[in-house]
């Protein structure tokens, strides 16, 4: 294990540490300002204190932010790249303690917390290639000696509202971006874990500093979850947004009615997996079992339902059981540990509902179900079978280590089961026969953001654009051409020969 004293050394953790930073103003003021005790979810030890923002740090650091983002529109793009890649550097050279940080944040294991930062490390690389790449396209004007193009353009400031399950791979997906199209970036994370978040802003500093980019990205960190005076702010261009479609479904309200602003939205996934009578079930088992217990069970992408064809349904739960029991349940900072706790209290109180109300439905728990008895917030990774469409566990994002079973026997009845829930991010199926897999990635297939064949629906390939459909949101981030939500498109016309439609006398 690592010794928690020299991590939270190592980014000046100690005592009361502000929340709020901006360049202009450095750090905020600690005195008078309501606490926010950082707990390890692995024992419930008091890890950290930090100084909640206020209404005044925000005018500070919005005023700062939009003065900045008149400086950073005009700087080139490549340049903004060289920026958002030393942060990258940066989080690479400091891997081991910024992933225990990560570890005493969200109880998620070291290696998970590794993986997440290397996402990082991934995104910052694409986005600086992405930085000399901000297309526009040619076009050909119907008027004579006239140029017409499209060409992208800085939003102004992004507010940055990111989820506790990935503290720093989603604000490197979104801010990175956001950074090289020319925006300023006020990031809120969650309070459930800001010690990530001013480490992480410790490093932004270090690279500010060496690239004179400073005040590109701030940080704000009130006592709760509430984001409503960052989203109704009309200073504020556009607000990424991940969380619940709950809260989701609130911050397109607000940022839709004040019209010229855009919100992006990454919420709820209740991801679904169909395996098929062809599948190689070995593989599906081991895919399947890290989809579910990946991060606890607390990623948007986890394996929520498996939908299994009825003639092999129940070798696959066999297989999973087994593959199931192969799992280290323990503290997330021995190195053997690969699922660690839960976020809190209230999520273990999630957990038990989710499985209460699912057998009171007639489903049954036949592997895992169990809190464990001993300090932090522990649950046994759980296999439900029986589960019918309609019951509640198969149409929510549970959000824990819970995986729901369902049976089909053809494949439509299959696809119909996959889509038929509110919610549209990631999708998976197990599948040797070609006409299957086709099926499933045509029209009439996985209604999804995300199709994953012969894979796990967890895990994010950064060249790839990250989002959903319905209730998930809509949104992209990451790879791809995600870099154009957080930019304005303009189209552009010249007139380089002199003369005029009116001298012309052609249509005016």
């Amino acid at each position: 294990m690592f010794d928690t004293d020299e991590v939270l050394a190592t980014f000046g953790l100690h005592g009361v540490h502000s929340g709020t930073y901006a360049d202009a103003l450095g750090w905020g003021e600690t005195e008078g300002r309501p606490v926010i005790e950082a707990h390890c979810p692995a024992d419930g030890e008091l890890v950290g204190r930090v100084a909640a923002s206020n209404a005044d740090d925000y005018e500070a650091l919005v005023a700062a932010a939009v003065e900045t983002q008149k400086r950073w529109r005009m700087v080139p793009p490549p340049r903004r790249g060289e920026f958002v890649r030393r942060i990258g550097q940066l989080i690479e050279e400091n891997l081991d303690a910024l992933a225990a940080v990560v570890c005493l944040d969200t109880g998620k294991s070291t290696m998970e917390a590794k993986g997440e930062l290397r996402e990082a490390v991934d995104m910052s690389t694409l986005a600086a290639g992405q930085a000399r790449m901000l297309y526009g396209y040619t076009q050909q004007s119907q008027r004579a000696e006239h140029r017409m193009y499209d060409q992208w353009l800085p939003l102004g400031v992004v507010g940055l509202i990111s989820a506790y399950n990935f503290p720093a791979a989603v604000w490197a997906q979104n801010g990175f971006l956001s950074a090289i199209a020319g925006n300023t970036v006020i990031w809120k994370p969650s309070p459930k874990v800001p010690l990530t978040a001013i480490a992480v802003q410790k490093l932004v500093n270090r690279a500010a500093a060496e690239l004179g980019c400073e005040g590109v990205f701030s940080l704000f960190v009130p006592e709760d979850a509430d984001a409503g005076r960052l989203v109704a702010d009309t200073r504020v261009a556009m607000i990424s947004f991940t969380g619940s479609t709950t809260v989701g479904r609130k911050v397109a309200e607000v940022v839709g009615s004040t019209l010229g602003r855009r919100y992006q939205l990454e919420c709820s996934g209740n991801n679904g997996c169909i395996v098929d009578e062809t599948a190689d079930l070995e593989l599906a088992a081991k895919a399947l079992t890290f989809g579910v217990l990946g991060t606890t069970g607390q990623r948007c992408t986890s394996t929520r339902r498996v939908i299994a064809h009825v003639s092999i349904a129940d070798e696959l739960v066999e297989l999973m059981k087994k593959s199931f029991d192969q799992i280290t349940i323990g503290d997330p900072r021995d190195p053997g540990t690969v699922v660690g706790p839960l976020i809190d209290r209230q999520a273990v109180e999630d957990y038990r509902e989710v499985l209460a109300a699912a057998e009171r439905e007639g489903a049954t728990v036949v592997h895992g179900g169990k809190v464990l008895d001993r300090p932090g917030q522990y649950v046994e990774p759980a296999i439900v079978t029986g589960v019918r469409p309609h019951f509640a566990i198969a149409r929510s994002e549970t959000f824990v280590p819970i995986v729901s079973v369902l049976t089909y026997e053809e494949l439509d009845e299959a696809i119909e089961i996959h889509n038929g829930v509110a919610q549209g991010l990631a999708s998976g199926m197990h599948s040797t026969d070609l006409n299957h897999i086709e099926t499933f990635l045509s029209a009439r297939g996985s209604d999804c953001g995300i199709v994953r064949v012969n894979m796990g629906t967890t895990g994010a390939d950064v060249g790839a654009a990250f989002g959903g459909e319905k209730e998930t949101g809509g949104g992209r981030t990451a790879g791809s051409d995600a870099w154009k939500g957080f930019m304005r498109r303009q189209s552009v016309c010249v007139n380089w020969g002199g003369t005029s439609a009116w001298d012309n006398r052609i249509d005016l």
